[in-house]
């Protein structure tokens, strides 16, 4: 099966987060921050996400890997699960896209669903989503 939707950023909130000592110092700063989102669509509903970059603001250069926890509706099937997503930029466009279900995280009607997915930011900034899944035991 397969469902897309739109989703917006309602929060994105930078973390602290202490790491082991010595610090390593990058040409490009790590960052953690946690987000909630909106979905519409075919993905409907709200998560949260646990976003960790290594990011350069002046170039658009970097790569994030987020996981996310979602509630809502998903092709009309009602219920949670957990989804892992990365991706690579360069200052526009996105590479090295990357997005799977959780195995085993599914609840309600989504309870065994497994699948992939991806995501694309339109030229306009709209985000999209969309899922390749199959629910089941």
């Amino acid at each position: 099966m397969r469902a897309s939707g739109t989703f917006e950023v309602e929060d994105f909130t930078p973390a602290e987060v202490r790491l082991p000592e010595p610090a390593v110092e990058t040409a490009v700063p790590v960052g953690v921050a946690t987000m909630r989102k909106r979905y519409e669509g075919g993905v409907a509903g709200v998560s949260g996400t646990l976003f960790t970059a290594a990011y350069d603001q002046s170039s658009g250069t970097g790569t994030y890997v987020a996981m996310e926890s979602f509630e809502g509706t998903l092709g009309g099937l009602s219920g949670a699960f957990n989804f892992a997503h990365s991706a690579t930029t360069l200052g526009e466009g996105r590479e090295a896209d990357f997005l799977v279900i959780v195995p085993g995280s599914g609840t309600g009607a989504l309870t065994g669903i497994r699948g992939t997915g991806g995501l694309e930011i339109d030229a306009d900034g709209t985000h999209r989503i969309w899922f390749e899944y199959e629910v089941g035991e």
